[in-house]
């Protein structure tokens, strides 16, 4: 069966379809070259940013891995503070005989640094600011350590000071210690020459005691005074009744005190002599005896060189001096 066709196209027909075709396309292009370009200005922005990102990843990962090593060396360095900070301070707490003041201070530090260093950062910035608060203390703590090392020195110079002083005043109090003792010595040798009797005690011994009857040469703890002696080979014309007088003085020839001292006078060979006695004892004198006094002080004696004296009314029969510290 055949179709015909009423009118056939046209030339201009034909050549209009071309025509839209050919534009159609070309706009086509332009918009896939639009798209393209688009597409690559987006592609370069997207990669740009990417290598920026990556770029700003790498500083951040490298001002971390420095932060990280900063952080252990100022932890290594408060570590070696705090052992120098240790043996300063119990060097100062020997120097000074107290506990140092900065010993609370560096407790408090400790605490806060411990904290500092197990806390976990999160991020860079507390990362940072972990850092810049270990520095911080570390400085606090070297400034207490120089303070205090300076503080030693000075106090160990001080004590140098002090100890050297110490020394030359304990030569100065040895001196005098010896001389009070040559003067105690010369004024006993000084009684036995111009006072002494035409017979004498023998075996003279002096104890000082505190309480519980122990023997003591501390003048705070001396609470009485021990003196036995003997006589022995006494002239036939002194035997019979006598009176003894216990005398003590201080190294000048001064009575120590006593509530009810006692004046008399004897008559030694060189003449007579004037005392005052703490103690006296009424005896019966025979060839051979032995005798004793034990009197309590009526105040405490105060360091220094004292001398016993026994006397009977014909003179000395015997002297000794003590010291006490």
């Amino acid at each position: 069966m055949k179709v015909y066709w009423r009118n056939k196209p046209s030339y201009q027909f034909y050549y209009h379809i071309f025509m839209s075709d050919t534009q159609n396309s070309r706009i086509y292009g332009i918009a896939v070259t639009l798209l393209l370009a688009l597409a690559a200005g987006l592609g370069f922005f997207f990669w740009q940013k990417s290598q920026n990102y990556l770029a700003q990843s790498e500083k951040i990962e490298a001002e971390r891995v420095s932060l990280e090593k900063e952080k252990l060396s100022v932890e290594a360095a408060l570590d070696s503070l705090a052992g120098a900070y240790e043996g300063l301070r119990t060097e100062n707490e020997t120097l000074n005989g107290k506990v140092s003041s900065t010993a609370a201070i560096i407790q408090k530090k400790e605490i806060l640094i411990r904290q500092i260093r197990n806390s976990n950062a999160k991020d860079i910035e507390s990362l940072r600011a972990q850092v810049a608060d270990l520095q911080r203390e570390k400085i606090s703590v070297e400034t207490i350590v120089t303070t205090l090392r300076a503080e030693n020195e000075q106090l160990k110079l001080e004590n140098q000071r002090l100890t050297g002083e110490n020394e030359q005043l304990k030569g100065n109090i040895t001196d005098l210690n010896t001389k009070a003792v040559d003067m105690a010595k010369q004024l006993e040798e000084q009684i036995r020459k111009t006072q002494s009797a035409t017979f004498k005690a023998s075996s003279f011994r002096v104890e000082l005691e505190k309480r519980g009857d122990r023997l003591t040469t501390k003048a705070r703890k001396a609470r009485e005074v021990f003196v036995s002696f003997d006589l022995a080979d006494v002239p036939t014309t002194y035997h019979g009744p006598q009176k003894l007088y216990m005398v003590i003085t201080d190294d000048k020839g001064n009575p120590i005190m006593a509530k009810n001292p006692i004046k008399a006078t004897v008559f030694a060979p060189s003449g007579p002599v004037e005392i005052i006695a703490q103690e006296t004892k009424d005896i019966v004198l025979e060839n051979t005896q032995r005798h004793s006094f034990n009197h309590k002080f009526d105040e405490r004696l105060k360091s220094g060189n004292y001398v016993v004296a026994i006397y009977c009314e014909k003179g000395l029969l015997g002297a000794s001096s003590f010291r006490l510290v």
